[in-house]
């Protein structure tokens, strides 16, 4: 594969779980190579898997754009586990609408924050 073709895939968002049943979210272009080097543990994998497996890739989706990739990834992470994990039982897909921030969204989030301290 040339850089130029790389260009044009689209990104994915994925989960792996390791043995003490975490979560990892990450994304890629390719996810299948990327998980492999995960499992491999060496250089390129993450340093937070490394000696957790074995691994277990639980979620993946197509997400289009870097950009919004990189998006999707944030707000998944900010999501609580349980929310997570019905992701990947449910072979649910991720509402990328749903995660974007308005500000009755926001203005929720601040009041919680104040009445929870």
């Amino acid at each position: 594969m040339t850089v130029s073709d790389s260009k044009n895939l689209p990104w994915h968002l994925y989960m792996v779980r390791t043995n003490h049943g975490h979560l990892y979210t990450g994304i890629s272009q390719d996810v299948v190579r990327r998980f492999l080097e995960h499992q491999e543990g060496g250089k390129k994998a993450s340093k937070f898997l490394r000696g957790k497996g074995p691994l277990k890739l639980v979620f993946r989706q197509e997400i289009g754009s870097k950009s919004s990739a990189l998006k999707a990834e944030s707000a998944l992470k900010k999501l609580p586990k349980w929310q997570k994990e019905n992701l990947t039982k449910n072979r649910g897909w991720l509402n990328l609408e749903n995660l974007k921030p308005t500000k009755e969204k926001l203005k929720n989030c601040t009041v919680r924050k104040i009445l929870t301290g």
